[in-house]
């Protein structure tokens, strides 16, 4: 079985995992996407800051569970405990096979399409068959998984290294980004200009002369647009609730993860909107929806460094997202472990080697991972990923209410900041932003709905056979 796991992460790791984990490329290119669908710069710069104030929420509530439950697998610890056996089954099923693992692979393909700026000739298939396009960037992807993989089954030390040295040159890089933006940007009209165009958006509804190039969104049609482009901007807001997943990993769980939380959803909110502050001095609102390849932050660096800005930012989007696949990588693997302990995952995931890691677990989801490399477009995994995750956002919140009155007793080192208002806020907010995606964006949701689902029967299977 292996040696116990060592708590050798402290806070600064704990919080950089949060911080690596949220970072990956979604920063870089869904701003594009979110200009697009609702054509005003204010509301896309509202929309990330309202992202910043539910994932900040959402945070300081985790935190009471996670002092309560310093244990490895986090989330689906605080279902269960909450609910049962069944609800928390379906949680740790879901991450498996599309929350985990779909980020994971869409972050794995991102980092191959930035690599492809270095190496065009990753764009070339190798294989075109009717159900399967197989080219060069593929296998980048899939090698990236499966290196990170092999690194982290050698042990903790080695994924806390490349976490700590990827995430650090990740957030200075970022902030070198926002200075400079920022810096050249008050040299320019640009930032006036957009919001120019953003108030003519209120005050008219047809193309007349002098408005912007889009019809404003008015009333539902503008709510709707709102609720669906968010999901965007959660997607990479996400992944901030992985190191609970590795809470028997931590120095002084009890403090350190609802800290590490805080601090580390903080940081990244700031960083979140000043790079869209960034984006927006730089860049005309056009020049940001008709980014190629919705690659707005490539835009911004052009306008920086000139030509070897798109370079630099593919450098730097290769660096984003192979520390962000480490963190998703290291913590997933400890939640499938949990779930194996409890006879509600493969057996052999229990299993820890001789550096005290469960490495069946990482290298079964790295399988997983490398088949969805193959599948799907990233827009696709985006959607579904992010929609089944909030889902279980909000049942876990939910379960503070509910141990509240059935654990009135139990010790808890942190109280969730602002209860009952701020995580009953949380939740209708999210449950407004779920519903909003099931009417304007029904397929993908409801395909996240369908694979939550699937894990009722497997569930029942997985309990007959124990």
């Amino acid at each position: 079985m292996g040696n116990v796991p060592q708590k050798s992460l402290g806070l600064l790791d704990a919080t950089l995992l949060v911080a690596g984990s949220m970072i990956g490329s979604g920063i870089f290119i869904v701003s594009s996407i979110m200009m697009n669908d609702i054509g005003s710069p204010a509301w896309m710069l509202l929309l990330w800051i309202l992202t910043g104030i539910i994932t900040i929420l959402a945070a300081l509530s985790y935190g009471e569970l996670a002092g309560m439950m310093p244990n490895a697998g986090g989330q689906y610890v605080y279902i269960q405990r909450a609910f049962g056996r069944l609800p928390s089954f379906l949680y740790g099923w879901t991450v498996f096979t599309v929350i985990q693992t779909g980020v994971i692979a869409a972050v794995a393909v991102a980092f191959a399409k930035y690599t492809a700026v270095f190496f065009p000739s990753l764009n070339d298939v190798i294989l075109d068959i009717s159900i399967l396009k197989l080219t060069y960037g593929h296998v980048v992807a899939i090698g990236s998984v499966v290196i990170l993989t092999y690194s982290n089954a050698q042990g903790l030390k080695n994924g806390k290294i490349i976490q700590f040295v990827f995430t650090s040159a990740k957030l200075f890089a970022l902030f070198a980004l926002i200075i400079l933006g920022i810096y050249l940007g008050f040299k320019t009209n640009v930032f006036n200009l957009n919001m120019a165009d953003a108030w003519r958006a209120f005050k008219t509804t047809s193309n007349e002369a002098g408005a912007i190039s889009t019809t404003p969104l008015m009333g539902w049609a503008l709510v709707g647009a709102l609720g669906a482009t968010i999901i965007n901007s959660l997607f990479s807001a996400d992944a901030w609730n992985n190191v609970t997943f590795i809470a028997g990993e931590i120095r002084d769980p009890k403090k350190n993860i609802p800290r590490s939380l805080f601090l580390g959803t903080l940081i990244v909110t700031i960083i979140y909107v000043l790079a869209n502050v960034a984006y927006l001095m730089l860049l005309p609102n056009q020049d940001i929806m008709n980014a190629p390849s919705n690659r707005v932050g490539a835009a911004a660096a052009h306008v920086i460094f000139g030509e070897p800005g798109v370079l630099i930012m593919a450098g730097l989007i290769m660096i984003s997202t192979f520390g962000c696949n480490n963190g998703l990588i290291l913590a997933g693997s400890r939640l499938y472990h949990a779930m194996a302990k409890d006879g509600l995952f493969l057996k052999k995931a229990n299993e820890l080697n001789a550096h005290g890691i469960p490495s069946a677990a990482l290298w079964i989801q790295c399988l997983w991972a490398s088949i969805l490399c193959l599948s799907g477009k990233y827009e696709d995994l985006l959607t579904y990923s992010t929609f089944a995750s909030l889902l279980f956002y909000i049942l876990t919140i939910a379960g503070i209410f509910r141990l509240r009155k059935t654990e009135p007793d139990t010790p808890r080192p942190y109280r969730a900041f602002g209860y009952p208002i701020l995580p009953l806020l949380y939740i209708v907010i999210t449950s407004s932003i779920c519903l909003i995606l099931l009417i304007y964006s029904p397929v993908n949701t409801l395909i996240g709905l369908f694979i939550v689902a699937i894990g009722v029967p497997v569930y029942f299977l997985t309990a007959k056979k124990q």
